[in-house]
């Protein structure tokens, strides 16, 4: 992909620009791809825990709940209830393998209106599902949604932010996830104190929305100037810069933008360059990182938290409540973040974020290994929320900053 990025290092160049209200808006409007993904995160695990869903299409886990004999954690063991939940990372994974290509080609616009209609497409199939068939089908459909909105939002919001400000209005993707988790579960909470298969119908299907939003986002949003740049449209691309710019004085930029795109098309073998020694390093970061950040149990926290609190003991209402409390910890925390991610950087973010997070995760275990304390302590709860406090700060912010800053090398 072409880049433009400007790193925020010593020596640099400062470009000439103004914070204009097009660019803002522009932002803010592209952020909304991240609610399809933030809503389906918070969504799925609360509806997994309704019972009228679960006595539907999942009997043997609704009667094992029902078992006073039954150990909590082994009241969800269900391969087919683990089917249902995997089967949309699964499609965003194989999605993401291809949405490249299309985020390139096409635009990222156009990537992200596709990803919006296949949500939309895959929360009609869960919202009027019949079987688990239709289930899994529109499990797979939001999966695909997700995987494009995820492959082409950030790049979207990286190349329209101002350069010094690229980290915060990138933060803006992580910010509208936070936002959609916490919509969801404030949507699960009441609806599963309706009557019937009703809620959860609703809980699942509300899921059109954040994807019709996406939709028309993406049909009003202008392309970026990098995507016109590689596309071809060299004069638009530059009118489109000095519009988000709010300046005429962007020759500059343009010129970078320009000159990275060329070099990039000049890379014959750009997969088997990037394995060659000199860039091993960029290459075992930029895979570590983001597989470690999954290891710290944040989508065990994010996912399944209804799920996980019934687990605990906690009843149905409870449970539910408990998750929106996480997720409002988890938004009021990444605006930390995005106020903060350009000015100290995401390495600082990234190291004070980890630690943290090992200090509390830690004490956590420490608390669950004490024989005066019980598995349900609400210390051990509260340290369980302040590490998922510190991954929202912290470590949801590093991926996209470090993909972009540390793979803009020449292959």
């Amino acid at each position: 992909m072409a880049g433009g990025f400007v790193s925020q290092t010593p020596g640099v160049r400062n470009y000439n620009y103004k914070l204009t209200p097009k660019v803002f808006v522009t932002c803010f409007i592209g952020a909304f791809g991240g609610l399809i993904f933030g809503y389906d995160l918070g969504i799925s695990g609360g509806v997994t825990s309704m019972e009228p869903f679960l006595e539907k299409f999942f009997p043997y886990v609704y009667k094992k709940m029902k078992s006073a004999h039954e150990n909590e954690y082994c009241r969800f063991d269900s391969q087919l209830l683990t089917l249902f939940t995997s089967s949309l990372y699964v499609a965003a994974l194989v999605s993401s393998l291809f949405a490249s290509t299309v985020t390139r080609v096409f635009g990222r616009k156009w990537s992200m209106f596709l990803g919006g209609f296949t949500f939309f497409i895959g929360s009609a199939f869960n919202g009027f599902a019949q079987n688990i068939a239709m289930l899994l089908i529109g499990r797979i459909l939001l999966g695909f949604g997700v995987g494009f909105a995820n492959q082409s939002v950030p790049v979207y919001l990286s190349e329209m932010a101002p350069p010094n400000l690229r980290g915060a209005f990138n933060n803006g993707f992580q910010v509208a996830i936070i936002f959609g988790i916490v919509v969801a579960t404030i949507i699960n909470y009441f609806t599963a104190q309706m009557k019937g298969n009703i809620g959860w119908r609703i809980s699942l299907g509300l899921a059109c929305v954040p994807s019709v939003m996406i939709m028309i986002g993406a049909l009003i949003l202008p392309d970026t100037p990098n995507s016109l740049i590689e596309r071809g449209y060299t004069e638009e691309a530059k009118q489109m810069l000095q519009s988000i710019r709010g300046t005429e004085e962007v020759e500059e930029e343009f010129q970078d933008l320009v000159d990275a795109s060329e070099e990039s098309k000049q890379v014959k073998h750009p997969w088997k360059n990037i394995l060659l020694p000199r860039y091993r390093p960029q290459l075992i970061m930029t895979c570590f990182i983001p597989f470690f950040q999954q290891l710290t149990g944040i989508n065990v926290i994010t996912f399944y938290a209804p799920v996980l609190f019934q687990t605990l003991g906690f009843g149905s209402k409870a449970s539910l409540l408990s998750a929106m409390v996480t997720g409002i910890i988890e938004l009021l925390c990444t605006f930390v973040s995005v106020f903060t991610v350009d000015r100290f950087g995401r390495r600082v973010l990234f190291l004070q974020g980890g630690i943290q997070m090992l200090v509390s995760q830690v004490t956590q275990k420490a608390l669950n290994s004490k024989p005066y304390f019980t598995f349900l302590d609400k210390h051990s709860i509260s340290w369980m929320c302040v590490a998922d406090r510190y991954w929202s700060n912290d470590w949801s912010q590093i991926w996209s900053g470090w993909n972009r800053g540390h793979w803009k090398i020449r292959c």
